[in-house]
């Protein structure tokens, strides 16, 4: 047995272990692994405290973005609405500055057609005053054909005006 190497390696480990237990190398060994587990234990609270912030942010941010939505079709409604209406008073506009025009220009065509009628009245009273003056001068003399003329240019501008 004690020619055996694995009697004198046997050996050596428990003199090893010995002089650990004696240096207080288990303590040494025991602390260091219960701050590990410590360290270990708190970045874990850590990284939950973290997941819970990350998953309070996510649930805030896909609020925001479900308000922005539908805010922006709200905007968008509203726009269409806008949209509608100023083009339904624009076809009113038009369609008041149509009837306006029309109207307008029928206004002045019938002035136009009344001074037009009232010039050929005139030109035509005109014409009668000549040619009545004409024949008359011809056919009667005297002062009664004067008077008889000068009346009868009266009356008929009086009539045809």
């Amino acid at each position: 047995m004690f020619a055996q190497p694995e009697f004198w390696v046997a050996v050596a480990f428990v003199i090893l272990m010995g002089l650990f237990a004696y240096m207080g190398v288990h303590r040494t060994i025991l602390t260091t692994l219960d701050h590990r587990s410590e360290r270990i234990r708190s970045e874990l609270e850590d990284a939950q405290r973290l997941k819970q912030d990350a998953a309070k942010l996510l649930a805030e941010y896909e609020a925001r973005r479900a308000t922005a939505e539908r805010e922006a079709a709200d905007i968008v409604a509203s726009a269409k609405t806008e949209a509608e209406r100023i083009a339904a008073e624009a076809k009113a506009k038009m369609e008041d500055f149509v009837a306006r025009r029309t109207k307008t220009a029928e206004n002045k065509i019938a002035l136009a057609e009344a001074q037009a009628l009232a010039d050929v009245r005139a030109a035509a009273a005109d014409a009668a005053v000549a040619a009545a003056s004409t024949i008359l001068s011809q056919t009667v003399k005297g002062e009664l054909a004067e008077d008889l003329l000068a009346k009868g240019i009266t009356e008929a501008r009086e009539k045809l005006n």
